[in-house]
């Protein structure tokens, strides 16, 4: 009787469907020739897909709501495959070395293009991680990432346009404005949380953005900033192609910087004032952590990073304008965050090469990328809210002799 009412209820929802997409995909009316076609295999496919989509729909639905014992004992085998790997001494060494080879040849097994999407992805994981401190480790929403990315980018563009500043002196600077700006950004919202927190961001990246797009003096205003000079190498005269090479290992070594301090800074004494601001921002201020540092330390240093992304995106595109700095970029970097895990680097990073790559390499579904994206967003939120990879946090226990044992808990998997 179950499995009949749910036919019932798909059935139902295939011909409501049926009858809202009749006009459009059945009829076809050909002002040329004066006549009407009728395509009633188009009607078959609408409505066996959507009554299949309608029923495997409730299915999950119900699966979900009931809580079954599957998907906990799945999450359970793959934590401990994951653990058991990470406690093999000759395990974690063979995939270490496989993933150093791997990126010192790739550059000479692929194409330029290849070369090009993977710093892309790169990119994007430096700034997916500079984001999830704010975001992911300090709970605070932030959709005006991207200004922060559009100052370490114009830092660079100007300074190298007005004073001839290269590319390693730049570096620095950009990463120092944007800090600046992320503290700028934090003073006026220290009290604001949610909703209220996410609109004052959102428009402070507009602002941004059009004191760019509106400064013709000095920012060059919608037309942007062109012939912007590529990291140099003790002054050694590199080709299109052995540049990009070279600003690939930049972002290699870069995304290892990044991974290593935003680990150690999670793991320190600020990481856990985040932490604790992200889960209970009164408890937080009760236990004696000041909320104000604590704040202003995220803004910065998620800005931080955006701002050195930002200077080698100048760098690798050679030509930066308003454009380029959107709210869309802002989306899709909080996108990366929320899809990898909140707080989870290696979510994050797996989330930037799938968010990034897969629409280049499927560019036969372009008119549907947005499409797909969307609904990939909204099965994750349903059905996987933690995000790809889980953060790992670590749960202290007192055993009965009164000595303590420190385990690794998975989030949403029950260890004890």
């Amino acid at each position: 009787m179950k499995y009949l009412d749910e036919i019932k209820q798909s059935a139902l929802i295939a011909l409501w469907f049926l009858f809202l997409t009749f006009p459009i995909m059945v009829v076809r009316v050909n002002t040329i020739e004066h006549t009407v076609q009728w395509r009633w295999l188009n009607m078959l496919y609408i409505g066996a897909g959507s009554f299949l989509l309608s029923f495997l729909w409730r299915q999950l639905m119900i699966q979900r709501l009931s809580g079954s014992k599957k998907t906990s004992v799945v999450s359970i085998r793959i934590g401990n495959l994951i653990k058991g790997i990470g406690h093999n001494r000759w395990a974690t060494r063979f995939c270490l070395l496989f993933a150093i080879l791997t990126v010192v040849v790739f550059p000479f097994l692929f194409s330029s293009y290849q070369i090009n999407i993977v710093t892309n992805a790169l990119l994007y994981v430096v700034l997916g991680l500079g984001l999830n401190i704010v975001v992911g480790l300090a709970g605070l929403l932030n959709l005006g990432y991207v200004a922060f990315y559009a100052v370490g980018a114009y830092s660079y563009a100007l300074l190298n346009y007005h004073y001839g500043i290269n590319f390693w002196t730049a570096l620095p600077i950009g990463a120092l404005l944007a800090a600046l700006f992320g503290i700028l950004l934090a003073f006026p919202v220290l009290r604001l949380r949610g909703d209220y927190l996410a609109i004052v961001t959102l428009g402070f990246g507009e602002i941004i953005r059009l004191i760019l797009e509106n400064c013709n003096t000095f920012t060059f205003g919608p037309s942007g900033i062109a012939h912007i000079p590529r990291p140099g190498f003790f002054g050694i005269p590199m080709d299109l192609a052995k540049a990009s090479i070279y600003v690939y290992y930049i972002m290699i070594i870069l995304c290892l910087i990044t991974i290593f301090v935003v680990g150690r800074l999670r793991n320190s004494r600020i990481g856990r004032a985040w932490i604790a601001l992200r889960e209970d921002e009164i408890a937080c201020q009760a236990m004696g952590i000041d909320k104000t540092k604590t704040k202003l330390t995220a803004f910065a240093l998620g800005a931080t990073w955006a701002g050195m992304a930002g200077v080698i995106f100048a760098a690798k595109t050679t030509f930066i304008n308003p454009a380029s700095f959107t709210f869309l970029e802002s989306a899709m970097i909080l996108s990366i965050v929320v899809l990898g895990g909140m707080g989870s680097t290696i979510g994050v990073i797996l989330a930037a090469f799938l968010l990034i790559l897969l629409p280049e390499y499927f560019r036969t579904f372009t008119e549907y990328r947005m499409l797909l994206f969307g609904m990939t967003m909204v099965l994750m939120m349903l059905f996987r809210p933690e995000g790809i990879i889980a953060n790992i946090r670590q749960r202290y226990e007192f055993l009965g002799n009164g000595q303590e044992s420190a385990k690794q808990s998975y989030t949403g998997i029950r260890t004890s």
